[in-house]
């Protein structure tokens, strides 16, 4: 197809389809009834008597109907497979045409972006939940646990930890109502309508929203973190600050969960060992803290430290070079910063 006959085809299927809100009214009305007089419409739809003419002519030159000439002139509905078939057939050569000479713009992932629109931020928390692979950290308004029920759902039945924060509490479904572990392993629920909306996927997948984007949708914004460094920052936050000072909790099943488990968290995985009995064996990746350099640290959980209130964790891990120690984001008293931890029971998990 030339540049001149794909031109004539997106005019020919313009025309066809360039109908007007009287148009469509009184197309969908005589299809509707088989054939209608031009009085007939205008009592139908809003379509004004002295523009019914007009409108119906308009449709018999698409050849979308038929006028018989009579009166009253009578309005006759054409069978649509044939009034649109030799516009499907165009169409179909048309978008093999388009598709034939479209070329993919480069979209390289940012790292940190923007965004401004409720149907995007809605569209990252859908994207967040579904990509985590084991841990997702999660503050959500009601009517947001609501919507993403399924997904929650399905991920705990995919083994994924899910750290739930409903936001404000006041409103949150009580336990009784709602079964939290069908969506979530640990569920609490904090006061304030000022605490953002927050998703996290495996500490580096993250999104970061307002409620007010979310309700009103102006001039509000979420940040995305896409396989960022700096996601953890999203992930401190929430563990730090919004987790910590939860109002209550809402339902926690740590204890059925098997053995090896991963997170991301470490203030997480300190607080569910803790609560349980008998020997832990770690596989840590992360990073030495003195040198920045990768470090896989192996072997037998010898202790643990919590301050602050949950708010600051690390482990301490006998391995065959000797003990070491392992902090969370950004450690700086521990020997090595954990991006990722792996539990098991009888021996160091592999990775």
């Amino acid at each position: 197809m030339t540049s001149d006959d794909l031109h004539a085809t997106i005019e020919q299927v313009g025309d066809r389809f360039d109908l007007g809100e009287y148009e469509i009214d009184a197309y969908l009305t005589v299809l509707e009834h088989g054939d209608l007089t031009a009085s007939q419409i205008a009592d139908r739809t809003d379509i004004p008597q002295p523009r019914v003419y007009d409108t119906v002519r308009s449709l018999s030159d698409r050849g979308l109907v038929e006028l018989r000439e009579s009166r009253p002139m009578k309005v006759i509905a054409v069978d649509p497979e044939e009034a649109f078939s030799g516009v499907q057939s165009s169409l179909m050569e048309m978008v093999s045409e388009l598709e034939a000479r479209y070329t993919a713009p480069a979209r390289d992932t940012e790292a940190v972006s923007l965004v401004k629109s409720r149907s995007t931020i809605l569209r990252y928390l859908e994207d967040v939940i579904a990509a985590a692979e084991f841990e997702i950290a999660l503050s959500l308004t009601p009517d947001l646990l609501k919507r993403f029920a399924d997904d929650l759902s399905d991920a705990i039945d995919a083994g994924v930890s899910v750290e739930l924060l409903v936001t404000p509490a006041s409103e949150a479904p009580e336990p009784e109502e709602f079964d939290y572990l069908d969506v979530a392993t640990t569920a609490r629920a904090r006061r304030g309508i000022t605490t953002p909306v927050i998703a996290v996927a495996d500490g580096e997948y993250s999104i970061y929203a307002t409620q007010d984007a979310l309700r009103d949708d102006e001039d509000r914004y979420g940040v995305i973190f896409n396989r960022s460094a700096l996601g953890f920052l999203v992930s401190g936050f929430f563990g730090t600050v919004l987790w910590t000072t939860a109002e209550r909790t809402l339902a926690t099943d740590g204890e059925d969960r098997p053995f090896p488990r991963r997170y991301a968290s470490i203030r997480r995985c300190v607080k569910e060992l803790q609560e349980l009995d008998g020997d832990f064996y770690a596989t840590i990746e992360g990073r030495d803290i003195e040198t920045g350099e990768s470090r896989v640290v192996e072997g037998e959980v010898v202790g643990f430290s919590f301050e602050g209130g949950e708010r600051v964790a690390g482990m301490k891990i006998r391995t065959d070079d000797g003990e070491v120690t392992v902090g969370g984001q950004v450690a700086a008293l521990e020997d090595v910063e954990a991006h990722e931890i792996r539990i098991g029971r009888n021996s160091p998990p592999a990775r």
